[in-house]
């Protein structure tokens, strides 16, 4: 934590929105572990953007308000 503060002057214990004391549960060192977290995340949000896409002509007709 001290680290990421003094090289990048990131302050990870402070939110930078409203200010509020934040607390570290984690922090993960290990490349294999952390490249499998981060392509978890990036398939999750691959996934998120495909479903986010507007309807296709055909897919319209089948759409159910509610």
């Amino acid at each position: 934590m001290q680290r990421l503060k003094r090289v990048f002057a990131i302050d990870i214990e402070t939110c930078p929105d409203c200010g509020v004391t934040l607390r570290v549960i984690a922090c993960i060192e290990d490349p294999l572990l952390i490249a499998r977290i981060l392509g978890h995340v990036q398939r999750r949000d691959e996934a998120a953007g495909a479903q986010a896409r507007a309807p296709t002509a055909h897919q319209a007709g089948q759409l159910i308000l509610v």
